[in-house]
């Protein structure tokens, strides 16, 4: 029996009940358990627009199990609308703003539980932020993945058609409708393994969905049957009393990076999940992923690391059969919203057949489970991510090695130096990059623009038959979770907080390793310098030219970027 938080509250003021009536509430409702609804639902993209009609489904389960519930909203927004503009500068600044926007919604009155659903990006992390923050009883419902497009391609093909577009290739004006017509088939996130599809298995990983809920198809009965399920759910949380800090435990955080190293996940990751657990005073250092993606086999085969799509991977199994095979890696006697361990939830999961019965429909696409999941003795290699640190990255910097090619694990060449992505795009645009350089993006960090993702010039190279396979990209701004190939990020500290990043210049020599987990500048000028000459190169510098002073900003944007921490500890603030 849940005892309602509010019902102390209720008797200071007459008008609260009066206006919950107005609102369309009867008299018994607001005596019983109230449970906050709050989702992203709006138009804004295909991982939101379909929201309501979890919420909806929440709301019956609630209902059902004798609570009331109430929905609130606060649209998210789409990286994919923002590329190659301004817009971009925003977006991260936007986790923040969607979850002070859930505290103060979750704060105005004692709620009972709490019903989180979002798709993608950053409401994903907004939402399980606020649970941390707000610590009241609270479960998430993923919104699920998109419908694969022709072929088995994703909405990436943007890519390759936008890369033709602007140097004005051949290119003709149906093939790029086409595109835009079957590009996003259907609501949901996109069916990649980005940073939404990945901030979804991490919400599962952690323990905070339902188990098997992440990446279900958004256009099938199960996600529906999730979000049912969630509301009853919340309300045996809410009576039992488990709250996030009961579920969100340095060692849930743990099994989470376990399964982001296993699947290849976003590199967004690394700010999202230690963003998160600071809201529950547990720190998460880059020396922690490093350490499990030393020893954690990668047996995802995920587009864009692999060949398969994220419905497939659902088909197959999903974060379940990923936690099933790696149970040895991890803490199985974790608490999660079902009420149960990992282990248990687990074998409850073997016990109803849940791990065989999707796999009729991979069989509809000529796959095995084998296919998407790989057993661990054919497991790809180990980890999918790495620390970089060095002299141009003292506290480290971030790669998705299952994204990046065997011959460009490591590589040594001369920096081309820009001050913005736009910089570095045109460069690419007009074919002024050269074979074997390393691209420098700098001042696009948290406090430098707000952290912008670099998807438009990491996919400008990839596409790009010259330049793939032989450029890198390093930068103190972030990588869309579908970046492909040599792309270092979050170099911190950022050039903006007058880091080394800030002070080296076109043709100065960039090496790194991935393996030997290594980024330095060895070389100054186009010639080869030992460390204490480029030291003290990159002090003069510093001395005579300072940081690049930063444009004058307003609102939410100015608030983020005055006061963002480093991207090694989650760029939040």
């Amino acid at each position: 029996m849940v005892q309602q938080r509010s019902a102390s509250e209720r008797l200071l003021w007459a008008q609260f009940d009066a206006l919950q009536l107005g609102s369309g509430w009867d008299e018994p409702d607001i005596k019983k358990p109230q449970i906050l609804i709050e989702d992203v639902y709006g138009d804004s993209h295909p991982g939101s627009t379909h929201l309501d009609k979890l919420s909806e489904q929440a709301k019956y389960g609630v209902f059902e199990c004798g609570g009331y519930p109430a929905q609130f909203h606060a649209t998210d927004i789409c990286d994919g609308c923002a590329q190659g503009h301004d817009g971009m500068n925003i977006i991260l600044a936007s986790r923040e703003a969607l979850c002070d926007m859930v505290e103060v919604h979750g704060s105005v009155s004692s709620w009972d539980g709490l019903v989180l659903s979002s798709s993608c990006d950053k409401s994903i992390p907004a939402h399980l932020k606020a649970a941390g923050r707000l610590d009241l009883p609270a479960i998430f419902v993923p919104g699920g993945s998109m419908r694969p497009g022709p072929h088995m391609t994703t909405s990436l093909l943007a890519g390759d058609i936008s890369l033709r577009q602007n140097r004005g290739d051949a290119i003709a004006d149906q093939e790029v409708r086409d595109y835009k017509l079957t590009g996003c088939p259907s609501a949901g996130a996109c069916t990649f393994l980005g940073t939404a599809s990945t901030m979804q298995c991490m919400a599962e990983a952690l323990g905070m969905a339902l188990p098997g809920s992440a990446l279900a198809p958004a256009t099938m009965r199960d996600i529906l049957s999730y979000a049912r399920q969630a509301g009853r759910q919340i309300l045996t949380l809410a009576a039992e009393g488990i709250l996030p800090s009961d579920i969100m435990t340095r060692r849930a955080f743990e099994n989470a990076i376990v399964v982001h190293s296993a699947i290849g996940g976003s590199t967004n990751a690394t700010i999202h999940l230690p963003s998160i657990a600071r809201e529950l005073d547990i720190d998460l250092p880059p020396e922690l992923f490093d350490e499990i993606n030393h020893r954690v086999p990668y047996i995802g085969n995920i587009d864009p690391s692999g060949d398969h799509l994220t419905e497939s991977f659902w088909f197959a199994g999903g974060v379940p059969w990923v936690q099933w095979l790696l149970r040895d890696y991890l803490h199985l006697d974790v608490m999660t919203v079902t009420g149960r361990t990992l282990g248990e939830n687990l074998d409850a999961l073997h016990q109803d057949n849940f791990f065989h019965r999707n796999l009729g429909y991979l069989a509809n696409y000529g796959l095995e489970r084998d296919d998407v999941i790989k057993p661990l003795d054919k497991a790809a290699g180990i980890g999918s991510l790495a620390f970089l640190k060095g002299n141009l990255a003292p506290e480290g910097s971030v790669v998705k090695y299952s994204a990046c090619a065997e011959n460009m694990r490591s590589h040594r060449g001369p920096a081309r130096v820009f001050d913005s992505e736009e910089e570095a795009y045109a460069a690419v645009i007009r074919n002024q990059i050269r074979p074997h350089d390393i691209i420098v993006i700098r001042y696009e960090g948290p406090r430098g623009s707000g952290m912008p993702e670099m998807l438009m010039t990491t996919e400008a190279i990839v596409c790009d038959q010259r330049l793939n396979g032989t450029v890198s990209l390093v930068t103190d701004g972030r990588f869309s979770g579908a970046t492909r190939g040599a792309a270092i990020g979050h170099v911190s500290p950022e050039a903006a907080a007058g880091g080394p990043l800030a002070f080296i210049q076109t043709d100065d020599i960039i090496e790194y390793s991935i393996a030997e987990r290594s980024l330095d500048v060895v070389g100054i000028d186009g010639r080869e310098a030992a460390e204490e000459e480029v030291q003290k190169v990159l002090a003069k510098r510093q001395e005579e030219q300072g940081v690049k002073p930063r444009p004058k900003r307003t609102g939410l944007f100015k608030r983020y970027t005055d006061s963002a921490l480093s991207a090694m500890d989650g760029a939040g603030y």
